[in-house]
């Protein structure tokens, strides 16, 4: 019987030419990164099932690809509970298993910490076009560090990898959580309401104010909450930098001033970091993003290319402490790697040369062809002819090779002429 082929529903396999977009724009994240100070650390794919599920993954915790326990029966009884049958599930982002690794390795690592990590994360989503259950992502984060200083280098570090990767002409948007809380307050939203409010809120350039107004009524607010509320975003739109925490104090009087401080740290720091970089950045009140951890400054990145973002995070100080018993300061971001390679969709150039053999050309010095032609760095491969020669080359040529030799039983292989592939050859 003839067994599909077809990789996973959600999942897909790479060719070697995706790979290698891949590959370089990792090998120039982790080169950024490195500069600043980032080491690559790595964690499981699998998590205990409790940790995966404490509350904190927001909307992701019902994506959850759940691990049953080992040594289960073939058949369990009907009203069987479902905690009774898993105690592991696949990560479903890096963020929670970097709490993880802190408290078990805490003893061992520098205050403030700045880790790196990528890797494979599963969410059990409805498969869809640039929607896979299995994708990769590219986490930086410093932990153990309370002040501005983790909000603006992890801002500063990755929008230099993203500029060093090809993504130009990005904008930074920030908020803070505390903000929104402090803006749904004063809108008249009671402190249980407030997740739904914002997850609707954070819907509202898809949407608009009529999509929203809409939603929050089916909700239960009222007509009134929705017009505070958007009366408030409305006088907070294009704040110049130095004038945003007086906007702030103005519009939002509840708003404690260690956030007005916070942000007017950042935005003087943004706008260093803009005119060194040239990334420009805005302050977005109906940012939200969907985690439940963030405690803090939150902010993304848009390139002009991308539908949506390209790189999100936000401080996160009370997910560490669940496991240590007290809190420990956190901030992290996360780059869009798939969204990223997507927009990057040609290979980088590298040079590639094939030693092509005829079938009488002994193994021995095919090899010892391939070795010298190698060198220290070259990518050198040896391949056999076979067909016709024209339709070869190309064949070569679509598999990445720049160029080629030709070696021959009857010739000299110190005197190969290199030769380059084109569409055309």
């Amino acid at each position: 019987m003839k067994i599909d082929n077809s990789p996973a529903r959600g999942t897909r396999d790479l060719l070697p030419s995706a790979v290698a977009v891949r590959d370089h724009v990792l090998s120039t994240i982790t080169d950024v990164y490195g500069r600043y100070g980032y080491q690559r650390i790595e964690t499981p794919a699998l998590e205990r099932i409790e940790r995966l599920s404490g509350g904190e993954g927001g909307e992701n915790e019902k994506m959850i690809f759940q691990v049953l326990r080992r040594g289960l029966p073939e058949r369990v009884e009907a009203d069987t509970e479902l905690a009774e049958l898993v105690d592991m599930g696949l990560r479903y982002d890096l963020t929670v298993p970097l709490a993880r690794f802190y408290g078990q390795h805490r003893g061992e690592l520098p205050t403030p910490f700045r880790s790196f990590q990528f890797g494979p994360v599963w969410r059990a989503e409805r498969p869809q076009k640039g929607r896979y259950r299995q994708f990769y992502q590219c986490d930086i984060d410093m932990v153990g560090e309370p002040g501005m200083l983790a909000e603006a280098e992890l801002i500063e570090a990755t929008t230099q990898a993203l500029n060093r990767v090809g993504l130009t002409g990005t904008t930074v948007r920030i908020s803070d959580r505390r903000f929104l809380s402090a803006l749904a307050t004063e809108a008249g939203v009671p402190l249980e309401a407030q997740d739904g409010f914002f997850i609707t809120l954070d819907k509202l350039d898809k949407i608009g104010w009529d999509g929203v107004g809409s939603e929050l009524t089916k909700r239960g607010f009222g007509s009134e909450v929705v017009s505070a509320a958007r009366d408030r975003i409305e006088a907070l739109g294009d704040v110049p930098g130095d004038k945003l925490a007086a906007r702030l104090a103005e519009v939002l009087p509840s708003l404690p001033d260690v956030v007005l401080d916070d942000l007017a740290t950042t935005a003087t720091c943004l706008t260093d970091i803009g005119a060194q970089n040239a990334v420009a950045w805005e302050f977005d009140p109906t940012l939200v993003r969907g985690m439940g951890y963030y405690t803090g400054h939150i902010f993304e990145v848009a390139a002009p290319d991308a539908a949506g973002s390209v790189a999100g995070g936000g401080r996160y100080d009370n997910l560490i402490g669940r496991s240590l018993g007290t809190d420990v300061p956190a901030c992290g971001f996360s780059i869009g790697f798939e969204r990223i390679v997507d927009l990057l969709s040609e290979p980088p150039t590298r040079d590639r040369l094939a030693v092509l053999y005829d079938a009488d050309v002994p193994t021995s010095t095919v090899l010892a062809t391939a070795r010298e032609l190698r060198g220290d760095s070259r990518s050198v491969a040896p391949v056999g002819r076979s067909g016709k020669f024209a339709a070869q080359l190309k064949r070569m040529e679509a598999a990445g090779f720049t160029s080629f030799v030709h070696l021959r039983a009857d010739g000299d292989a110190g005197t190969l002429d290199e030769r380059p592939l084109r569409g055309d050859d």
